[in-house]
């Protein structure tokens, strides 16, 4: 038994290595390939560059004004760096890569407490996870939704640890997570960590349930007090309108646009195959899937299953989605997955990713040699041959190692890996110079060097301040007002794109 365990031991060494060398290619590759793409990750480096000019760490500010959309932890994180390497862009593309190193970190310790005898799960877990598409795209992206995945893993250790018996050492760890989660995302983080504490009874039997939930209730007093330390010097100091925002407005607010923008309930199950792949769509472990649950789950699984299906129903039943919302949720998959697939001495059923993988590289070589696909502006999507090409040959080589040997997962982490990778680096030579902001910010600050004041037609997000140091001092929402403003201001130039001038032309 020593012996299995220590052969399990350097396997779980050996996946991780590899998931992190993942990571790694996946990290160049997003900063060869996509610069920082407005609106939203130019918005918020722009708040914590604002932020670090004003040494203001308590109120975030876009453009002059409070920002009291999203919470500071983030933008601490990149001025934490700035401090250290002066301010940059590279520092803030990097955070989230380390948090998403940290989550597969995390995700095997959480694996060793759920499964204490089966040192096999954590490994393949932390691969599944970096190869999941969507996970290959957000652990490289200046988003919150890799770090709130960081505090929901945080927030399901303490949970374990109080289950097994250490419950006031888990507790805290619990409020410590809903605190750091508010901070970084705001309260969503309850969303993802009360279900799967409230269904303990079920993954853990015998729990004395009246000691059980008071100690939640103490973890989530813990968690908004430590929210709390920010939000009431921030309120105090950002102002009354502020203050309103952070505590009331914030949740108002984004109940608004969430029925503004509502999309049905059953709008994320088509896209589980997409955000999951390879996996989802991967024969071998729905045999598994079903064979565990419906015959062998253990705590594990139902652990998983409590913290995976609670939130995605409700994620559902909220009008407002977006896919990355269920980032948070993919570690429990993750583990889920792993914990079925390693329970089989030899999984099969490789074609249907392999032939996914297969078709897409194909359609990347035909629409590249044939001229077809979208357009960005004037320039075709796809006009480098070689992403398919090598695409196809990677997937041709990786099925044939798959299916000669007795575990797929590393071959077929490497194929949703390098369907991700090579993805990116087929858009990157269009879609760079369309989303790269640089050449207007330093237009807008070459204006203003000359004694141009600009302004910006339509609602200004802040994209280009970090990237050239420049500001923009007003926002008009109609073509009328900047005429206006031109009238008044001779001296003005006026930032406007088409779609801004289409929308208001309408």
């Amino acid at each position: 038994m020593s012996i299995q365990k220590d052969v399990a031991t350097k396997s779980e060494r050996g996946m991780l290595l590899l998931a992190l060398s993942i990571l790694v290619l996946l990290t160049v590759v997003a900063i060869v390939s996509r610069p920082l793409t407005p609106i939203d990750e130019t918005r918020y480096i722009s708040v914590a560059w604002e932020m670090w000019l004003r040494g203001d760490l308590l109120v975030p500010f876009k453009n002059g004004a409070p920002y009291s959309h999203k919470p500071p932890l983030m933008m601490w994180l990149y001025q934490a760096g700035w401090a250290v390497f002066g301010v940059n862009e590279w520092w803030p593309r990097l955070v989230h890569p380390l948090v998403s190193a940290g989550n597969l970190l995390l995700m095997i310790g959480l694996s060793k407490r759920l499964w204490p005898d089966r040192p096999d799960i954590g490994g393949p877990a932390a691969l599944i996870l970096v190869s999941s598409l969507l996970w290959t795209i957000f652990s490289t992206s200046a988003m919150f939704d890799v770090i709130l995945a960081f505090f929901t893993l945080l927030g399901m250790y303490g949970t374990l640890v109080a289950a097994d018996g250490e419950r006031r050492r888990g507790m805290v760890w619990l409020g410590v997570a809903i605190g750091l989660g508010v901070l970084a995302k705001g309260p969503v983080i309850l969303l993802h960590v009360l279900p799967v504490a409230v269904l303990a009874p079920w993954w853990k039997p015998g729990l004395r349930r009246a000691h059980w939930y008071g100690g939640i209730f103490l973890a989530v007093l813990l968690g908004a007090g430590i929210a709390l330390l920010w939000a009431i010097p921030a309120g105090m100091s950002g102002g009354e309108e502020y203050r309103k925002a952070i505590f009331w407005g914030q949740t108002a607010n984004r109940m608004v646009e969430s029925f503004a923008h509502r999309r049905p309930m059953w709008w994320y199950v088509p896209l589980l195959p997409v955000i999951f792949f390879p996996w989802f769509i991967w024969p071998g472990l729905w045999r598994t899937l079903r064979r565990f649950i419906g015959q062998d789950i253990d705590r594990g699984g139902r652990f998983c299953l409590a913290w995976m299906l609670p939130v995605f129903v409700a994620f559902s039943l909220i009008s407002g989605k977006q896919p990355h919302y269920l980032i948070p949720i993919f570690p429990a998959f993750a583990l889920l997955a792993a914990r079925s697939l390693v329970a089989e001495e030899r999984i099969k059923g490789l074609w249907m990713p392999t032939l996914a993988a297969l078709s897409i590289g194909v359609a990347f070589l035909v629409m590249a040699k044939g001229g077809l696909g979208p357009k960005v502006g004037d320039q075709k999507m796809f006009t480098e041959m070689w992403p398919g090409l090598l695409m196809i040959t990677a997937v041709v080589l990786l099925y044939l190692f798959g299916r000669h040997t007795a575990n797929p997962i590393p071959a077929l982490a490497l194929l949703g890996a390098g369907v991700s990778a090579l993805g990116q680096l087929a858009l990157a030579r269009p879609l760079y110079p369309a989303y790269d902001v640089r050449p207007i910010a330093i237009a807008i600050h070459e204006a203003q060097a000359s004694g141009h004041v600009v302004a910006h037609l339509g609602e200004y997000h802040n994209q280009y301040r970090s990237l050239a140091g420049i500001e923009v001092i007003a926002s008009q929402s109609y073509l009328g007002g900047a005429v206006a403003l031109l009238a008044a201001q001779p001296a003005l130039s006026v930032l406007s794109t088409q779609e801004s001038i289409d929308s208001r032309l309408d």
